[in-house]
């Protein structure tokens, strides 16, 4: 179960996840791991939340740090922007901006946020659990021992 939790902050994810063993196959761990997200109340949701460092912020585990590894090769000028621009969405949203960040620079994963400054705080909250969930699926296939 530990393993579990280093995919998602919620223990309670973890546990949920957990009790459907034995998979029978990935997909159907996958297909677990979406539907108990999926039924998390929203104060469980901001304790996942709490296991994502900001983007472009020194990141405190080893799968952030390779999730965010694009990001760290931005210029000061760009991170300041982005810093300044999570700033904006914690004091709108009251919780850190996550978005699925593999592969993404910098320079994109501000786009996006700026982007969805925009949204209203339900709307935003919806976009927020898909990117919790592609970031979930990503480290149980890193997990699993496969490379996404």
């Amino acid at each position: 179960m530990h393993a579990l939790f280093e995919c998602c902050s919620s223990s309670i994810w973890a546990r949920r996840v957990a009790s459907g063993r034995p998979f029978a196959s990935r997909e159907m761990l996958l297909d677990r791991a979406d539907r108990v997200l999926a039924e998390l109340p929203e104060a469980e949701i901001d304790r996942a939340l709490d296991g994502h460092p900001r983007i472009g912020a020194q990141a405190d585990n080893p799968s952030s740090r390779r999730e965010q590894a694009a990001v760290q090769t931005a210029g000061s000028d760009v991170l300041d922007v982005l810093a300044k621009a999570n700033r904006a969405y914690e004091d709108k949203f009251g919780h850190v901006y996550l978005v699925c960040a593999t592969g993404r620079s910098a320079t994109e994963l501000l786009a996006i946020l700026e982007e969805r400054l925009g949204n209203d705080p339900e709307t935003e909250r919806r976009v927020m659990r898909v990117e919790l969930a592609k970031i979930n699926r990503i480290r149980l296939h890193r997990l699993l021992g496969e490379d996404t």
